[in-house]
């Protein structure tokens, strides 16, 4: 809620006591006014050093006035108020507040109760926004609807001894608050004394509600695209729907449209974007995007939804990148689930039908080439779980797959066919407070029946897998003090016993697993892979502590100190790479994090291979964040034999402002960016730098990015966003490439409520 609007918060006085009674401030909205009848019936109190006239006809009020009315507050040096025409007639330092808009000049006149009249020469604050200006009249048509007469406006500074940063001026403004729209005619933009903008129309919301009408024109640069000019059109459907349509002009490529359509209903929302390009003329080809994304629900717990992205050809997530909403920006998904979740006689249910696709986008180097995953052309699956007698509980998973190449011809390495499979377990816990105990036994099955023979000439095997699992723990806790606070120590030792015997699954197919990530998480796990088609045997435990420190008073972790090993009994056969294991002890694992050094944040994690006398992998990292927008971060990361890199980022205040100079803003120049350099390739892989000023009234920022689209591609571009606080912003947004990517980066002003920005019309 803007400050204008907030109510003065009030503290109970405490009682029986002889301290000053405490004192009420003035705010400028306590409440929502009156309206129809309710305003009517409301008295009309006049204050003033001195009161003369006719009781109900006529009243002067001179020295120190004050009307009040029905959330109306009207202060002057003179007031007469003709009582039959409710008419109030002020000069001399008038000022009117109302819904928390301030108005001042030298003479108004008002009828009170319906609100409308006129004040000459007045300036104006409007509540809802901070920002305001001057008009040579401004009519009250009623308590909603108003017309500023040759007016400016601005959120800049405005003291009178010079022109503001910005500056909107206009012949003729008609506000509309219950409407949420402003309308300005003659309107011309200036910032620092430039004219920017200059529009017949210009239409804008005097909320963060959404309104139609046209966004303030975009401008990218990229290398790939050079410049592009877009104008968004923005659609409030209804208060559930709404559309943006965008045309683009890239100077490269040529015009393209883009268009997205949202929706929200009682039980069903989604989202289409469709972006289209004909005749790219860097590629000679019609180019385009379809996103589409679909979830919903029905009675008795049935869920459903669905989603699909495509687009026209192999080299879209080159030369458009950010158009594509994915994690992979080269295996665009298109999948539909139905799904149904419920509970009776203590047994949980669920069942699911769904389908699964993807469009694999090649990279044109055969080195940087992905492996196809395979598609689920069905899915079908069921889950329960419950309790058993002597405290037993049981859990049992079942599904049924068609799996094709989702690209490539199938063989007998990677054929097409069916699978089913089948997890039960039965675990009998035994749990404290403090202390845990969880045997578990499980039996992992499969079945398959594929198109293409194996190599060993069969189409259809099937495999079978006991597994035995012991999980125990403790959780001991003391108090402590360290470095002057106050904290609570929490030491979690833990054992995780395995055995798996082993069952050969060479020649079976590979259609869903992947080796798992060791660390210290999945180091506890039974399987070292994911999926169902592997099971890796197993005659092992896990031996492991951690040690937590806890702030008392905010419960905040201070420092955390982890330790992790695997022991071997037997040597382990089933393998990611296919190598047997038989290395007894396994790398140790070290997982550390502290915030006990003010402003400072530390973060280990590191493979420590003791046959190697040397760490395998690690990731340390450094954060220095001693106040809001004051951020530096530095990350090394390395993989030996496969990837070493550092990573730097920051928000810091390169330059700040001296004094005001008039109506100009003075503020703050950052400096934001993140870079992410390969010590082992000697080259920068990816990066965003840039500056933001923030003058107070206005923000202005300057953001170029490089994404890596190969080992020797990249797409480079610029962004670059004028903000003007109260009205609109100019240019290409950068905000969310900054928090994407900037560790500890803060928004220097929050952005607005609503989805969209203020609408400009012409």
């Amino acid at each position: 809620m803007p400050a204008s609007e907030a109510s003065t918060a009030l503290t109970a006085p405490p009682a029986a006591t002889d301290e000053a009674p405490l004192p009420l401030q003035a705010s400028p909205r306590l409440a929502p006014p009156p309206r129809g009848d309710a305003a009517r019936d409301r008295s009309t109190v006049i204050l003033a050093d001195r009161l003369q006239g006719r009781p109900e006809l006529e009243l002067i009020a001179a020295g120190h006035v004050e009307l009040r009315h029905a959330g109306t507050v009207l202060r002057a040096d003179r007031i007469a108020y003709d009582s039959p025409e409710d008419l109030a007639t002020a000069r001399g330092n008038v000022h009117i507040r109302r819904d928390g808009n301030h108005y001042w000049g030298p003479e108004l006149q008002l009828q009170v109760q319906r609100f409308h009249g006129f004040f000459l020469e007045p300036h104006f604050t409007l509540g809802i926004t901070g920002a305001g200006g001057t008009a040579q009249r401004f009519d009250f048509l009623d308590a909603s609807r108003s017309v500023a007469v040759d007016a400016t406006y601005t959120s800049c500074p405005r003291d009178g001894s010079g022109d503001p940063d910005w500056l909107l001026k206009a012949d003729r403004v008609r506000l509309d608050f219950e409407a949420n729209e402003g309308i300005a005619e003659g309107a011309v933009l200036r910032f620092l004394g430039v004219p920017i903008l200059a529009l017949p129309v210009m239409s804008f919301p005097l909320t963060d509600e959404r309104k139609s009408g046209w966004l303030p024109p975009a401008v990218n640069l990229d290398s790939k695209s050079g410049v592009g000019l877009s104008v968004p059109y923005y659609w409030n459907i209804a208060p559930n729907r709404d559309a943006t349509i965008t045309p683009t002009v890239l100077t490269r490529r040529g015009a393209a449209l883009g268009l997205e359509f949202r929706y929200l209903e009682p039980r069903d929302q989604g989202r289409i974007e469709i972006d289209g390009l004909p005749n790219d003329r860097v590629a000679h080809r019609d180019r385009w995007l379809a996103d589409v994304a679909h979830q919903g629900s029905w009675d008795h717990d049935v869920r459903y939804s669905a989603s699909a992205m495509r687009v026209s050809d192999d080299d879209y997530w080159k030369d458009f990148s950010r158009q594509i909403r994915s994690f992979t920006p080269r295996l665009l998904p298109l999948s539909a689930r139905l799904e149904q979740h419920g509970a009776r006689a203590g047994v949980d249910a669920s069942w699911y039908l769904g389908t699964r696709r993807w469009q694999v986008l090649r990279a044109g180097d055969p080195s940087a080439e992905i492996v196809p995953p395979y598609d689920r052309a069905l899915q079908l699956g069921g889950r329960v779980e419950g309790a058993l007698p002597l405290g037993l509980r049981y859990e049992a998973e079942s599904e049924l797959n068609r799996f094709t190449l989702a690209s490539g011809t199938p063989s007998a390495t990677q054929p097409d066919g069916w699978r089913w499979h089948g997890v039960a377990s039965v675990v009998r816990p035994w749990e404290t407070p403090g202390t845990w105990l969880r045997p578990r036994l499980s039996i992992h099955s499969a079945r398959y029946a594929l198109d293409e023979p194996l190599a060993d000439g069969r189409t259809r095997a099937a495999r079978t897998v006991p597994s035995f699992s012991l999980d125990t723990g403790a959780v001991f806790e003391r108090d402590s003090h360290w470095f002057g606070r106050s904290q609570r120590q929490a030491l979690e030792p833990r054992l995780f016993y395995v055995n798996t015997p082993l069952r050969d699954q060479t020649a079976l197919p590979n259609f869903d697993s992947a080796p798992i990530d060791f660390n210290t998480v999945s180091v506890y796990s039974e399987n070292a892979f994911s999926g169902f088609d592997r099971v890796s045997d197993a005659h092992q435990i896990t031996a492991g502590a951690t040690s937590r420190w806890l702030d008392a008073e905010t419960g905040a972790e201070s420092l955390r100190l982890g330790v992790a090993q695997r022991y071997l009994f037997r040597d382990q056969r089933v393998t990611p790479d296919g190598v047997t294991l038989t290395q007894r002890l396994s790398d140790v694992l070290l997982d550390g994090s502290t915030s006990l050094v003010p402003h400072w944040k530390f973060d280990l994690a590191m493979q420590y291979s003791p046959e190697l006398s040397r760490t395998v992998r690690s990731i340390v990292g450094v954060r220095y964040q001693p106040a809001p927008f004051h951020a530096l971060s530095a990350t090394y990361r390395l993989a030996r034999g496969l990837s070493e890199q550092v990573e730097l980022g920051w928000q810091w205040p390169v330059y700040r402002g001296k004094a005001s100079r008039g109506g100009r803003c003075t503020g703050t120049l950052y400096a934001v960016g993140r870079i992410n350099y390969s010590t082992r390739d000697s080259r920068m892989t990816d990066a965003i730098g840039g500056f933001e000023y923030d003058a107070g009234c206005w923000i202005g920022r300057f953001v170029a990015e490089r994404l890596s689209t190969g080992r020797s591609e990249a797409t480079i571009r610029f962004l670059l966003q004028l903000e003007l606080v109260g009205l609109s912003s100019l240019g290409s947004n950068p905000l969310q490439a900054l928090k994407d990517n900037i560790p500890g980066y803060r928004l220097l002003r929050e952005e607005r409520k609503g989805p969209y920005e203020p609408t400009v019309d012409d």
